[in-house]
């Protein structure tokens, strides 16, 4: 026998009270006898009613039902923390980015700018003192010194080193407009060291083309102090020298 469509409704809207009910009265067992009984009560009630095919509404006691259960919008505000609610709200706390502004892109390719060249003029000068300036003052490089071959091979590796790297920081310096303006006079200066290191190897290196490296180098390090980019030295490996 096919029960009825409003028959089911009815008994499906029972149960979900039923449902409900026996909800409640399992939150109240916690909080005394007289919750309990009452949770009996009502318990029977509505499976009396269940059977009987009842459609009107369960007889809950009021004092059994957990109002956050019936409704999840009525939330006792004392237990709720301010400050999730409020992080929720904030996009800062989200996404710590967005509580400042991004710099531009122009700014950040200037601030690279610069970081690119003090490194790569340091390198040069580093090469360029350690390795050719000390020994050359030292008397290394003379005829008949102690070391002088080794010492001519080191130097020899600084020049072509030094000179790479001077290109390379005159490249960096075109992504700052104030930097690339003060190292345009260089650029000539820079160029006619790059036949140095042959020459610093064989031993015919001079003292002119000595003293024009330390030139450049002292322009190089002139230009990024007047740029906001001050070059200090940094001595490269043996093994930088040959990569």
């Amino acid at each position: 026998m096919s029960i009825p469509s409003t028959a089911r409704c009815r008994r499906a809207v029972t149960a979900l009270f039923l449902s409900t009910a026996l909800l409640a009265g399992a939150t109240a067992c916690g909080s005394g006898g007289s919750g309990r009984n009452h949770s009996g009560d009502v318990s029977a009630a509505a499976v009396t009613a269940a059977g009987a095919g009842a459609v009107a509404p369960l007889a809950v006691d009021p004092a059994l039902v957990n109002p956050a259960l019936v409704n999840p919008g009525l939330v006792n505000p004392g237990l709720v923390n301010p400050a999730l609610v409020d992080s929720a709200l904030d996009p800062a706390a989200v996404d710590p980015a967005a509580a400042e502004p991004s710099p531009s892109t122009s700014a950040e390719k200037q601030r690279f700018a610069k970081t690119r060249f003090v490194a790569n003029a340091g390198l040069a000068a580093g090469a360029t003192y350690q390795w050719i300036v000390k020994p050359y003052r030292e008397g290394k490089f003379k005829k008949g010194a102690k070391g002088r071959t080794f010492a001519l091979i080191k130097a020899g590796l600084a020049g072509a080193f030094a000179y790479n790297r001077l290109k390379a920081a005159v490249d960096n310096a075109k992504g700052d407009p104030l930097l690339s303006k003060a190292v345009v006079p260089l650029t000539a200066g820079i160029e006619s060291l790059k036949g140095l290191g042959s020459k610093l190897r064989k031993g015919n290196a001079s003292d002119a083309d000595l003293s024009s490296l330390q030139d450049v180098i002292t322009g190089v390090k002139s230009a990024g102090q007047s740029a906001g980019a001050p070059v200090t030295d940094r001595v490269p490996s043996l093994s930088q020298l040959g990569g």
